[in-house]
């Protein structure tokens, strides 16, 4: 994978999520906000590498420490980068991953890989055609309904929502992904309708 496809590097890591902080831009410009649900790859580089990939369930931009807090200045992008250009050395932008699955030698599992990326790994968003193979069979929706600590049935809708698009509409595919999450949510029809409303061409 090219380095120039990386857009941020592990710094924290745990057997079920991850930590990364996305890399300064060349320009004077905020660093890219990845959009909430998006999916992510990063590898385990040990003897026996394998592709790991979840999706984004938090995005943060903050001061890059306590001491100099962000206030409200009242400027244009246009102007932030003419007078105040510090503004964008002092800011950081951090995502946080769930783990879904990985891959070793051509065979996707949707189970978490034996160890996390490593500190200081890259992180680069999936291909189409990366997320659609991995999305062909729906255990990883499982994976989605019982992480704790996030905003889960949003985090649901965004995934499914994406990957339909991907998936150029293929509604037969939407019909299983709604079947499936069902026998999850144990028939609570008002949850289950909640999350397929926000699934849309």
């Amino acid at each position: 994978m090219s380095s120039a496809d990386r857009f941020a590097e592990v710094i924290e890591t745990s057997t079920t999520e991850y930590l990364a902080q996305c890399l300064e831009p060349e320009s004077l410009d905020f660093a890219v906000m990845p959009p909430f649900g998006s999916w992510v790859k990063s590898y385990d580089e040990s003897d026996h590498p394998v592709v790991i990939y979840g999706v984004i369930y938090h995005v943060t931009t903050t001061p890059i420490d306590s001491v100099h807090k962000a206030r409200a200045l009242g400027m244009s992008l246009k102007q932030l980068r003419e007078e105040q250009p510090q503004i964008f050395a002092l800011l950081k932008t951090e995502l946080r991953v769930k783990l879904l699955g990985f891959a070793h030698n051509g065979t996707l599992y949707q189970h978490l890989p034996a160890r996390p990326p490593q500190i200081h790994q890259g992180v680069y968003f999936c291909h189409a055609q990366e997320i659609e193979a991995f999305t062909s069979s729906l255990h990883f929706l499982r994976s989605l309904w019982q992480a704790t600590g996030i905003p889960t049935d949003e985090l649901l809708a965004a995934v499914l929502r994406d990957v339909y698009q991907i998936r150029k509409c293929d509604r037969n595919w939407l019909v299983q992904a709604g079947r499936f999450l069902s026998t999850l949510l144990k028939d609570d029809y008002d949850r289950l309708a909640a999350i397929l409303s926000q699934v849309h061409p």
